[in-house]
């Protein structure tokens, strides 16, 4: 390995990280914790993309995790600096798009006349686990944008994502025959 690309930098050995324009954050700040979310995240939908699914749905879920990574230097940005050059951003298309994905899945779905357990299948229940680390992303994006204001089409993103995995489970539990389990609350 080349010398000069190594991995560690001993940068972050005092628990300290840079955001995007340099400025040294504690790695327990709030926008270190919104976008190593979002990066968790990502790797989860790396795990259901490396699952045995439809190509289309792979392709769909490559083109997610390239605007988590986008949602991410995003977060990462420093509000109070300039960065030299443009970062890319996300639009309303990307939304757009997450809403066309959900409606045509949902279009061969059984309504849901109650809640469902996640399980029944392990992609099915990858889904599920990434549809949970998808809401905790929101949340601490939200969290984020009460101290130091956010894009409000990155949690517009994040709000519709998890409605993307929740019916993505929902189809994969279809393909794969597994059967979903309603919810029987005791009362």
């Amino acid at each position: 390995m080349d010398s000069g690309h190594k991995i560690y930098t001993k940068g972050g050995d005092l628990g300290q990280t840079s955001l995007l324009g340099g400025t040294r954050v504690s790695k327990s700040n709030q926008r270190v914790e919104a976008y190593g979310t979002v990066d968790e995240l990502n790797s989860h939908i790396g795990l259901i993309r490396d699952q045995d699914i439809d190509e289309h749905v792979k392709n769909v879920l490559l083109e997610i995790q390239d605007r988590l990574f986008t949602l991410e230097s995003n977060l990462a940005r420093d509000p109070q600096k300039d960065i030299p050059g443009e970062l890319p951003q996300l639009s309303e298309n990307d939304v757009l798009m997450l809403e066309k994905e959900i409606d045509s899945m949902n279009l061969d779905l059984e309504p849901l006349s109650s809640f469902i357990l996640p399980g029944g299948h392990p992609v099915v229940s990858y889904c599920h686990i990434t549809r949970c680390v998808c809401r905790r992303a929101e949340r601490v994006t939200i969290k984020l944008n009460e101290e130091s204001p956010v894009d409000s089409l990155d949690i517009k993103y994040l709000n519709r994502l998890s409605d993307y995995l929740f019916i993505l489970g929902r189809k994969l539990s279809k393909d794969f025959n597994a059967s979903e389990t309603p919810w029987d609350p005791k009362v």
